[in-house]
């Protein structure tokens, strides 16, 4: 919601599974939406689970986006950037395909250590800077209320044996992602920029 979707072309890099994809597409009426992944079972997913009418998921490097300059109005990259190779190759990619005025939106976690890194490469980027938040506390929260739930289904799922990386996965308490955010040695950064 940091920008209004309706009626523009939008690009989810890393859309994984698909559900933010298909969140926006049924509630933020935005013209198009495209969801871009690296893999391939992602992708099969998507089709097959978010089969929401105007909701192509395509296969693609986040580093070496599949698209003409100026085809999006708007980028969102939820989650996926501390996997990347290269930061600054992707800001550089998202901004090509961006239009004039278009918004990158984004927010993913990174080591303490290297938040002034991330922010550096945001003011590098050749975008303005409209908005920055850590949003680890509401990250916390949100681990908080969900905490029961996923802990649930993880173990109605799965075996004993296979339960540890679930319940990492899935950042309940006492995992590592969990920690990291409680201890500060983890944040979860917000941004939006406009080319």
């Amino acid at each position: 919601s940091a920008v209004d979707l309706a009626d523009l072309d939008v690009l989810e890099v890393g859309s994984g599974r698909g559900g933010g994809a298909s969140y926006i597409a049924r509630y933020l009426k935005p013209k198009t939406l495209t969801g871009l992944d690296v893999s391939d079972r992602a992708i099969q997913f998507c089709k097959h689970v978010h089969a929401v009418a105007g909701l192509p998921f395509t296969k693609g490097d986040a580093e070496s986006l599949p698209f003409d300059a100026a085809s999006f109005d708007a980028v969102i990259n939820i989650e996926s950037s501390h996997c990347y190779r290269s930061m600054e190759t992707f800001l550089a990619n998202a901004k090509r395909v961006l239009r004039h005025n278009g918004y990158f939106i984004y927010a993913d976690f990174r080591n303490k250590n290297d938040v002034a890194l991330l922010h550096s490469l945001m003011e590098q980027s050749g975008m303005k800077i409209l908005k920055r938040e850590d949003i680890t506390a509401n990250v916390l929260r949100s681990l908080d209320l969900d905490h029961q739930r996923k802990l649930l289904l993880i173990r109605a799922l799965f075996p004993d044996w296979l339960l540890k990386p679930f319940l990492e996965f899935a950042g309940v308490k006492g995992s590592k992602i969990y920690s990291s955010f409680q201890s500060g040695t983890m944040i979860y950064l917000h941004y939006v920029l406009q080319k």
